[in-house]
């Protein structure tokens, strides 16, 4: 079946039965986020920027640190201004993980010292 296909049959669908069908999509969507993904085994299968082993938390840990866009731009210069809004979108709208993950990677910091 098309999307187009798919479309049109959504039109015949009651109230009900549209907001069953997002129910069931709503686990395959908030694994999709633009310019972000995770692979096991990169980056310890935790968000990333697509095609880069640049992690989203890393990104945010730095942005914390007072760091600005440009000097992130300029310290890894083959992002672009569209990667770190894909970032920190998603950082928006994971807070309680990017917050577990930073503090982990402190953690494991300050035991290595």
């Amino acid at each position: 079946m098309t999307l187009r296909e798919i479309e049109a049959s959504l039109n015949t669908l009651t109230s009900a039965e549209k907001a069953r069908l997002v129910q069931l999509l709503m686990p395959e969507i908030t694994h999709v986020w633009p310019g972000i993904e995770k692979t096991p085994g990169v980056c310890g299968g935790e968000a990333r920027l697509m095609r880069t082993r640049i992690a989203v938390w890393s990104l945010e840990e730095m942005r914390r640190r007072g760091w600005t866009e440009a000097e992130i731009l300029q310290h890894y210069p083959h992002l672009a201004a569209a990667d770190l809004a894909n970032a920190w979108s998603y950082v928006a709208s994971h807070i309680d993980e990017i917050d577990r993950l930073i503090a982990e990677n402190m953690n494991a910091m300050e035991e290595m010292a």
